[in-house]
Formats: structure tokens, C-alpha cells, sequence
């Protein structure tokens, strides 16, 4: 197939040469996203199996599910709203950094075993014994 003269080419006849590279453009982009879709599940399949090894070189960038943790309960309490509390887990809330800045101790903020247990009724709907 040699290159045509498209200068020598009036303007409809170079439309409809657009109009052709842009249908054959699309068909040839549609069979091969097709095709990496398919070889994409494929792999899916196969890891979700474990069939995939290092030695076929197949890997996925995929991150695997995340573990279902028990929930924590608070050790830390705002004595301002009484609401914010704090695990004791990861990264300190703000009023906690606050106010350990100002000199408060983090002591302070401990919540006792009794206030737990009344926190858990309250959120059982059974009210404060």
C-alpha cells in the first residue's frame, strides 16, 4: 500500500479518508482493550485460585483484601465534648497534640474501666446503671 498524495486530494474525498482511519482506529482500539480485558480476568482467576507463581512471572498490582480488625475500644477521653475519644491506635487526634502541648499529661485523658463499661450500656441502649 503506497502513501497517497493527499495534497492532490479534494476536501471530501480526505473526509471520508478520516472518516475510515477513524472507524478502523476504533475497531482495532475495541479488539485490543477486548484482549486485555480477557487476559486480565484471566489473571484475576488464576490468583484468586492461587495459581499464579513467581516461576510464570504472572503478578498483580492489585493490594490484597484488607483484615477485618475487632473493634477497639477508647482509652483516651476529651474532657471538652465527651464524645471524641482515642484508642490509643495510630496517629493522635488534634486535641489530643493540643493538649499535650499545653502541659496536660496524657494520664489525663485515660479512661477508666468504669467509664467503659457505662459507654458500652449507652451504646447498648441500656442507659448508665
Amino acid at each position: 500500500m503506497g502513501i497517497p498524495d493527499l495534497e492532490a486530494k479534494d476536501f471530501e474525498e480526505l473526509w471520508r479518508l478520516h472518516e475510515e482511519l477513524t472507524r478502523i482506529l476504533a475497531e482495532k482500539i475495541m479488539a485490543e482493550k477486548l484482549e486485555l480485558e480477557r487476559r486480565l480476568a484471566l489473571l484475576r482467576r488464576n490468583n484468586i485460585v492461587g495459581e499464579t507463581s513467581s516461576a510464570q512471572g504472572a503478578t498483580t498490582t492489585e493490594a490484597a483484601p484488607t483484615r477485618k480488625y475487632p473493634r477497639v475500644r477508647p482509652k483516651y477521653r476529651n474532657p471538652a465534648p465527651p464524645g471524641e475519644t482515642w484508642s490509643g491506635r495510630g496517629k493522635q487526634p488534634r486535641w489530643l497534640v493540643k493538649a499535650l502541648e499545653s502541659g496536660h499529661k496524657l494520664e489525663e485523658f485515660r479512661i477508666g474501666e468504669k467509664d467503659q463499661n457505662q459507654n458500652e450500656n449507652k451504646a447498648r441502649g441500656r442507659g448508665a446503671s
